[in-house]
């Protein structure tokens, strides 16, 4: 058997294992392709009228939205520019719920609350990252099928290389006036050489959250020093160092933050989980995107930034290639790293990646079926030879009769 045989075999079985995940995944991913434009068109409450007074410390919003759901404490808020609304975030992990109070900024109305697991979106991106699945058990088999699927593209590539000169103008277009069988193949084989550069860009992305030992790799290899573990500190100190008691310790945070922002920027604050823990914030000057926030970590008791030893500390700006790069690496997977155009360059290579699993099932079954029908074709031209031939073996030739 040649070794181009033999990746055929491997691109065929790994494809029948891993379709309907790589379809699910493909196909999730274009939903989710679009979700801030849709959010903004169709959820009013994301928006506000601006008013020509100053807009209301977190300190306030937070009590009205613990007010509004009873017996729930705030873990973070999310100031989301000018004309935007407030989100007040509550999530606990046991008993599990995840809540999103959205207010006027302005005033302090409440304008909508949504369960975020009931969102048709956030269920959505629980199918991307688990299929559904519990997170201990969807996670694996998500990065599983993305690791295959990367082998299915290389594999594949080898299989569309054409021999020659002749056989290569026939690999970048599709016979559309040909049967249907052909055009399958061709939509299979062609479109999926086309898409083949998103197709990696979408698995090496998606591999960086999938396996640590995938992403330490590749940061590594780009010339990375640092962890890449995100995690949240513990604060430094164990006394409060509120010298202006009237102003509570979330404004002072908010107001060191609106000091370093633009109009337009977003303000995100999560809030100590524990005594000892530290508040989590980061600046987003485009929204939009992610890749250009500034993340940074404060002591809950004298809001002194602390430094952490891991890659999601200070600027992009201030980040080398590979701090870089893995900041980008959301906005890369999703097309937001282009704007709108690269968006929709996402979306259809999405919709692309997930038909490669029903074009490439359909040619399978095709040629299973083929290969059945002509081994009952053989069969059926024996059968009608097998009466013919036993006439002959008994008409004993004449120089071989038994003499009287």
């Amino acid at each position: 058997m040649t070794v181009k045989k033999i990746i055929g075999k491997l691109h065929l079985w790994l494809g029948l294992a891993s379709g309907l995940l790589v379809f699910i995944i493909a196909t999730t991913g274009c939903i989710l392709a679009f979700e801030a434009e849709i959010k903004n068109l169709t959820y009013s409450f994301l928006s506000v009228p601006a008013a020509d007074k100053p807009i209301l410390p977190p300190s306030v919003l937070i009590e009205k939205a613990e007010q509004a759901l009873p017996g729930k404490k705030a873990s973070g808020m999310l100031y989301q520019g000018k004309g935007k609304s407030t989100a007040v975030g509550f999530y606990n992990p046991d008993p599990e719920y995840y809540y999103l109070v959205y207010m006027n900024p302005y005033s302090g109305e409440v304008l909508n609350i949504r369960d975020e697991d009931q969102d048709f979106f956030h269920i959505i991106l629980h199918g991307h990252y688990y299929l559904w699945l519990p997170e201990k058990i969807g996670q694996p088999i998500v990065a599983s099928a993305t690791l295959i699927f990367f082998v299915m593209l290389i594999s594949g590539l080898v299989l569309w290389w054409p021999k020659n000169k002749k056989v290569s103008r026939q690999r970048f277009s599709i016979k559309w006036n040909a049967k249907w069988r052909r055009v399958n193949y061709d939509l299979h084989h062609v479109v999926g050489f086309y898409v083949l550069v998103f197709g990696l860009v979408f698995a090496i992305t998606g591999l960086v959250w999938g396996f640590q030992w995938f992403s330490n790799a590749l940061y590594t290899a780009t010339g990375g020093s640092q962890s890449t573990v995100f995690h949240i500190p513990d604060s430094e100190s164990k006394v409060t160092d509120n010298q202006d008691n009237t102003v509570p310790m979330v404004d002072r945070l908010w107001q060191k933050l609106v000091a370093k922002s633009s109009e337009n920027a977003m303000q995100y604050m999560y809030f100590p989980a524990t005594d000892s823990s530290s508040y989590y914030t980061y600046i987003n000057r485009k929204p939009g995107t992610y890749y250009q926030s500034e993340y940074g970590y404060y002591d809950r008791y004298t809001l002194e930034e602390i430094q952490v030893e891991n890659l999601y500390q200070g600027t992009f700006e201030e980040a080398d290639f590979a701090g870089k790069l893995r900041r980008m690496n959301y906005d890369i997977h999703v097309g937001a790293i282009l704007g709108l155009p690269g968006k929709v360059l996402a979306f259809f290579a999405s919709l692309i990646c997930a038909s490669l699993p029903v074009t490439g099932f359909v040619i399978w079954w095709g040629r299973r079926n083929k290969k059945k029908g002509k081994s009952k074709t053989r069969e059926m031209a024996v059968q009608r030879r097998k009466p013919e031939e036993k006439t002959k073996k008994q008409e004993w030739p004449v120089s071989e009769k038994i003499p009287n």
